[in-house]
């Protein structure tokens, strides 16, 4: 996982190699995937239905976010993502699935607090999380802006589906503590964190 970051870095900071790396995007989100996938113990029922309630939460989210423009604010999808149905790329929903369940996993290892406070915890991680993407996002056409401002609008709802997102993955019954999903989640902090210094 760190490797295929660390590669995908160099890529995308490499003005001749972005446009091979951005069609790799949708092959890299489901390599992720799959890594989680693998290293998860006792897959029971539970974990496949949070599963497909994430994705499926994700992606209809992102349509209505889409059409009303009432969830996020005005913005629409690029091409880096693949395969669309309704302009949302199929995509979206296992980004969503990788964030909740990386940060998820993350939570699993902290030994104290509540339920409630570790979701709020994980809520204001997903916004700090997004803040990196969001230039990232626009820069290489994953999504772009109406007004070309990222809006105060749309982390306000990060904060409130993340939320909302992490209380239902920990109501589900399944083993939450996942290292890859966990490390994951940092890998991703710093992948974004080095793009946004050095890509602009």
């Amino acid at each position: 996982m760190i490797v295929f970051h660390i590669v995908g870095l160099a890529g995308f900071l490499n003005a001749q190699t972005v446009s091979i790396f951005l069609k790799l995007v949708p092959f890299h989100l489901l390599l992720m995937f799959l890594l989680i996938y693998v290293d998860q113990a006792n897959k029971n029922n539970a974990f496949f239905f949070a599963l497909l309630t994430i994705y499926l939460s994700g992606f209809f989210i992102e349509l209505a976010g889409v059409k009303t423009e009432l969830i996020f604010g005005k913005y629409a999808y690029g091409s880096t993502l693949g395969i669309k149905l309704w302009d949302i790329p199929l995509l979206i929903g296992i980004n969503w699935v990788l964030l909740v369940f990386g940060v998820s996993s993350a939570l699993s290892y902290v030994p104290f607090g509540s339920k409630y406070f570790k979701v709020s915890i994980g809520a204001i991680v997903m916004v700090l999380l997004d803040r990196l993407i969001e230039p990232v996002a626009v820069k290489f056409d994953y999504w772009s802006w109406q007004s070309g401002r990222i809006p105060l609008q749309n982390y306000l709802a990060w904060f409130v589906i993340s939320w909302l997102m992490l209380f239902v993955i920990f109501r589900f019954k399944f083993e939450k503590r996942n290292a890859t999903a966990a490390v994951l989640l940092l890998v991703q902090f710093l992948f974004f964190a080095i793009l946004n210094k050095w890509a602009f």
